[in-house]
């Protein structure tokens, strides 16, 4: 009987979808799922999601509900972690306080000032997770779905060299099957090769039944509503000749291209119809407005009579199948330590790569060389995580400073002392989340 631990059980979307996943694989069918979350409310209600799924698929699992972390952990052969340290209420002034000085964010969970405050607050939280793991369960293996995700997973992997650690996302497979729709091709023919960083990776090849699919995406674009649908992403990819991962607001934020002016922000960022498109606070906008309706969402999806207990693509569920269930081979793209996979990222960096999960582990792909106009632009990303991190874990506040300087749209949009001074701010606001920072000053 195997058990896996869900860490933020209470992130009811995730913890319910993998949890459908998991069940879904035979080895799993009778698995212990401990669910853990530091919200009682929350943890009630994802119980209850949880107890509805293993009874409709008639699954012989057994639900185990705490608040104690070691008690979920304890024994674990996988663990999964959807934390969020802090409410709306907290990361709120990671988009509000920069937008004062004028850097104008979409979602600001995974770089500039926004992902790497919200990555200083989380870092502390996901080491002590780490250190329960190492306790508890060590021989498990540990997937990540927190952002910020390269910096937490850098922090946590550096840290704990011999804890089996990887960082899922799920933009890599989502972007691979839109493209594939654009093309009119049947995704299972579609093959491909992705790297780079988290949320900034690229298709270095794609291939529709063996054959280089970028001319059909090319000639796709040239249709209004297909290049209309990620006006940001397709310029990027006309730009750089390799397609990006993640939305066309995410990516928004991650260079100084589309957001350093009301004229581009309007012409790029509002009107794509894409999900995302690059609104001003889209996702703070989403969590306010579910403030006062998640638990009504919640009580509808319990009391529907029907259970969608098909399988989904989110690769979690295959990667614990790979390594601890009936052992089968598996490719994903993870997140993992830059040891000699990517040669003009810096080496010790997490990127995002294709990574082999087997029952010997996890096994990441030496990708050599970025082309270089990517690696012009993923670089910069990558060295400003790097300082991040270096920040959090020496509680040094300058080096925050510093990697909030080199991100490309706070660069393109204040001088030196305007970021002082907004870093400064926002290190006051999230003082009380900062236990590793004997000092908050910049100077």
């Amino acid at each position: 009987m195997k058990k896996i631990a869900f860490i933020g059980a209470g992130s009811f979307g995730f913890t319910r979808t993998l949890v459908r996943d998991i069940l879904t694989f035979d080895a799993f069918k009778d698995a212990v799922i401990a669910l853990m979350d530091v919200d009682e409310e929350r943890l009630g209600y994802i119980t209850r999601a949880v107890e509805k799924i293993v009874k409709a698929g008639n699954y012989g699992a057994r639900v185990i509900s705490t608040r104690n972390r070691k008690e979920a952990l304890e024994g674990a052969d996988g663990v999964l972690c959807t934390i969020l340290n802090g409410d709306v209420d907290i990361w709120r002034y990671d988009i509000e306080i920069p937008k004062e000085y004028g850097v104008d964010i979409n979602v600001g969970d995974t770089r500039g000032p926004a992902g790497i405050f919200r990555a200083l607050r989380t870092i502390p939280v996901m080491l002590d997770i780490c250190r329960d793991i190492e306790a508890c369960c060590p021989g498990a293996t540990f997937l990540n779905y927190t952002n910020p995700m390269a910096m937490l997973c850098r922090a946590m992997q550096s840290q704990f060299p011999a804890l089996r650690i990887s960082g899922l996302c799920h933009s890599v497979q989502g972007t691979a099957e839109m493209l594939a729709r654009w093309i009119g091709a049947d995704y299972s023919d579609i093959s491909f090769t992705c790297a780079g960083i988290n949320h900034q990776a690229f298709y270095l090849d794609y291939r529709w039944k063996g054959r280089d699919a970028y001319p059909r995406i090319r000639e796709a674009l040239k249709d209004p509503r297909v290049y209309n649908e990620e006006l940001v992403r397709n310029e990027m990819f006309l730009l750089l000749d390799y397609y990006p991962t993640e939305s066309s607001g995410h990516n928004s934020e991650y260079n100084a291209w589309f957001r350093k002016r009301p004229d581009l922000i309007e012409k790029f960022c509002i009107h794509g119809t894409g999900w995302n498109p690059g609104v001003y606070a889209y996702i703070l906008n989403e969590y306010q407005n579910r403030k006062g309706t998640w638990r009504n969402d919640i009580e509808n999806w319990l009391n529907n009579p029907n259970v969608d207990l098909k399988r989904g693509h989110e690769y979690a569920a295959y990667i614990f199948n790979a390594v601890f269930g009936d052992k089968s081979l598996y490719k994903f793209n993870g997140n993992v330590l830059n040891n000699g996979l990517i040669d003009n990222l810096p080496q010790g960096a997490c990127v995002e790569v294709p990574v082999l999960a087997s029952s010997h582990g996890l096994e990441a792909v030496k990708i050599g060389k970025l082309p270089d106009q990517l690696a012009a632009l993923v670089h910069t990303s990558s060295i400003c995580e790097e300082l991040a991190v270096e920040a959090s874990l020496q509680g040094d506040p300058r080096k925050v400073c510093q990697a909030i300087a080199f991100d490309p749209l706070s660069s393109a949009v204040l001088g030196i002392q305007e970021i002082k001074e907004m870093t400064a701010k926002m290190f006051r606001q999230n003082k009380d989340y900062l236990p590793q920072f004997s000092s908050l000053s910049v100077d």
